[in-house]
């Protein structure tokens, strides 16, 4: 059964590449409304699952799913015909509230499609109360294509992804993350207008990773003030988890303002880059061993959890990753503790900012500008933390939740 009372709150699609492009053509998106049966909006749409239907316009998605059941992990795929199941993806919005939804695709070798449909809803949900801190006219989406991008990416699923996008209608924008970037953007645009991300050449802003990195690096400033009375990193031990494209860039901008930085991450191939890029970089295989001011998750999610928090010793925690939090709680353990979380929404909202400002056709200038601002929303969110009593993911989350109320009541 779907879940009930989740009216128009969520719409999932799956595909299933078969490995050549042309047996895709005929693909179709089931689009799942929360209260009802997949399969009857197949008959009720009139036709047999094959056919390509055309997207019908829908009201507003109001944010607010916390949870799916079998019934839509199965009636959310979307079968081709064809012999030979080599991939299979999901798109998850999340809300439309204040826009179309916008969120990356990740390309990323999970266990099995549950995991990678909690993950898209999960990651969908924060593209909402990210945008809407943001101030963007955006709401929340994600999606993942399930596989390993160094060994299954090709031209062909890509531009199969892209029409997938384009059977959505425009409630859902795709744009770059994990495992995927601005040259697999390129393709994906040739099928769809509704994506993000792409190429300067290609009529895009470009790699969002340095947006995203300087993002984080005002969040660390905002959170050093309330820290240490100084918006400033110099002399700090600053412990970097994951260096790809925005960890990388983060190293970067903090090498600048004079920390003292120590990188792990799970590729040798990528460490090594940065020892070679950054000579004065520590490197190492465990990098919550250190001792640290500021531990800076830049992979992937979950990295605070209990287990996680018996061996911190930074003051701060800010970076890039996505859903940080393993499980709720966490943030007021770690207020409790006496250490400043920036909001993983909140810090890594560059790139998001950087999309956003694509789609309107603003200068790099304005966008910087934009991103900058980070500094300032997380010094109002501690501040609205401290006047509330309450820990900083809260009050973000409280003010994101404000927004999306006024924009229903317009």
């Amino acid at each position: 059964m779907w879940h009930q009372g989740l009216h128009r709150q969520a719409r999932i699609g799956a595909f299933h590449p078969v490995g050549v492009e042309d047996e895709f053509r005929d693909a179709v998106p089931v689009v799942g409304v929360g209260g009802r049966d997949p399969d009857e909006e197949i008959r009720r749409a009139g036709h047999d699952g094959r056919s390509r239907p055309e997207p019908v316009p829908v009201p507003p998605i109001e944010p607010g799913l916390h949870g799916i059941s079998r019934k839509i992990q199965s009636g959310c795929e979307i079968h081709t015909g064809g012999a030979g199941l080599l991939h299979r993806a999901c798109v998850g919005i999340h809300s439309t509230v204040l826009g179309p939804a916008l969120g990356g695709t990740r390309f990323y070798p999970y266990p099995d499609q549950g995991s990678a449909l909690t993950d898209v809803l999960r990651l969908s949900r924060g593209m909402t109360y990210k945008a809407a801190v943001a101030g963007v006219c955006l709401g929340g989406g994600k999606a993942v294509i399930i596989g390993d991008p160094t060994r299954q990416k090709t031209r062909e699923l890509l531009r199969a992804y892209g029409r997938f996008i384009e059977t959505l209608g425009g409630h859902y924008i795709s744009a770059g993350d994990v495992g995927t970037g601005t040259a697999d953007l390129d393709i994906i645009g040739a099928a769809t207008d509704h994506v993000v991300g792409r190429s300067a050449s290609a009529g895009g802003s470009g790699d969002s990773g340095p947006m995203t990195a300087l993002g984080v690096y005002q969040g660390m400033r905002a959170a050093a003030t309330v820290a240490w009375g100084q918006p400033t990193l110099k002399d700090r031990v600053v412990g970097v988890e994951g260096v790809g494209k925005v960890g990388s860039e983060l190293i970067s901008l903090l090498v600048a303002d004079g920390a003292r930085v120590v990188a792990t991450d799970v590729s040798r191939d990528a460490l090594a880059l940065v020892a070679d890029r950054f000579p004065g970089v520590t490197t190492t295989g465990d990098v919550l061993a250190e001792s640290l001011d500021v531990y800076a998750p830049c992979a992937l999610g979950g990295t605070l959890n209990e287990k996680s928090l018996e061996r911190l010793t930074a003051s701060i925690v800010c970076g890039a990753a996505n859903n940080q939090l393993l499980e709720p709680g966490i943030d007021t353990q770690l207020h409790d503790r006496g250490v400043t979380w920036v909001p993983d929404y909140v810090a890594n909202a560059g790139g998001l900012i950087q999309v956003a400002g694509e789609r309107e056709g603003a200068t790099a200038d304005v966008v910087r500008g934009r991103v900058d601002a980070i500094h300032d929303t997380v010094i109002a969110i501690f501040d609205r933390s401290v006047a509330e009593s309450i820990a900083p993911g809260r009050a973000a989350d409280r003010m994101a939740e404000g927004r999306l109320s006024a924009a229903r009541v317009r």
